[in-house]
């Protein structure tokens, strides 16, 4: 028999697309009972509305496919569902459709009353907030050595020599990032938070120099996983340690950081400091541009795909949030 609160969760999808482009009050009686997120979906609601006004953008419609994920309760009063919200959102910019897509987790409780079904209850995650990149030290390698020269993967980047003159397949790493960011290639570990592995796979499918020094607080490096050892160097899979590592990198894998997003080019990095503290939380990587020549990002932890760069759509934002662009060298 089907479940009768799967219905609300189809109204549900309804109404959150309706809320992704129509920032009107809403005429149809919601099906949330959560009155704390009532209160947030409005503000959330007003933000939107004047973002897309700054951006010269009208959004035309948004398209979600709910799956369920886990099932943690059902009774005949009551679920509690783990919910993956597959986002495909369309708008116009300067006579130009664009669509982004990205992948949200919830977890919704529903909750009968009388013969009425409700979502009582709605739990986020924000995982680009998660691995707090404060505590991990970096010690940039000053001194190159022949036994840390960069180790190139012949078979992810074809049959580079060792030189300094490789040159940044800016294509290449958009069409890895494309390739995979809904997904885990199978070569590498899946991190809880991936967003910076994620970066760093991209970068070296675009010929970034793996620059190996046995140390994880210095260098550029990864190994995977052996014996229960965790081998890989902390810029490879932390924020803010690549960012460190971008910033005083002057061999390998090096970037100029850049005042403004409109100067970065595909294949480019930006960093996010959510609280506005000095430590750098979440990366993307710069995919595409918008029609006023705007960066368009891809990322993992929250899947995204051509996302607009400022994340102001994303509940990890806040008025305190800092950014740093970097244009990745075109020689190494």
């Amino acid at each position: 028999m089907e479940k009768e609160w799967k219905n609300t969760l189809f109204a549900y999808v309804n109404q959150y697309n309706q809320c992704e482009i129509d920032f009107r009050p809403q005429a149809k009686e919601s099906v949330i009972a959560d009155l704390d997120v009532l209160l947030e979906r409005g503000s959330r609601m007003e933000r939107l509305q004047q973002w897309y006004r700054e951006r010269e953008a009208v959004p035309l419609r948004c398209e979600t496919r709910a799956r369920l994920s886990k099932l943690v309760l059902d009774t005949p009063e009551e679920a509690c569902v783990d919910v993956s919200l597959y986002i495909r959102l369309f708008y116009e910019k300067r006579g130009m459709n664009h669509r982004e897509e990205r992948m949200e987790q919830e977890r919704l409780t529903f909750t009968r009353d009388g013969g009425q079904w409700a979502v009582t209850r709605i739990e986020r995650s924000v995982p680009e907030r998660g691995l707090s990149a404060g505590a991990y030290p970096f010690e940039p390698a000053e001194t190159v050595h022949a036994h840390n020269l960069p180790l190139l993967n012949r078979k992810v980047t074809g049959p580079a020599s060792r030189s300094r003159n490789a040159r940044y397949r800016r294509e290449e790493a958009v069409d890895y990032a494309d390739r995979w960011w809904n997904s885990s290639n199978p070569e590498f570990e899946a991190f809880e938070v991936d967003c910076t592995n994620y970066i760093s796979q991209c970068l070296f499918a675009g010929g970034g120099p793996i620059h190996y020094t046995g140390r994880r607080e210095s260098g550029w490096w990864y190994k995977g996983l052996a014996a229960g050892r965790e081998l890989w160097s902390y810029s490879w899979a932390v924020s803010n340690s690549l960012q460190r590592y971008l910033d005083s990198s002057t061999w390998g894998l090096r970037a100029e950081q850049v005042e403004r997003p409109e100067q970065l080019a595909l294949g480019d990095v930006i960093f996010y400091d959510w609280d506005g503290d000095g430590t750098f939380q979440h990366s993307t990587i710069v995919t595409a541009f918008d029609a006023g020549g705007m960066p368009l990002v891809n990322a993992h932890t929250v899947s995204s795909r051509h996302r607009y760069w400022d994340y102001k759509d994303s509940y990890a934002w806040n008025d305190a949030t800092v950014y740093r662009f970097y244009h990745i060298a075109d020689q190494f």
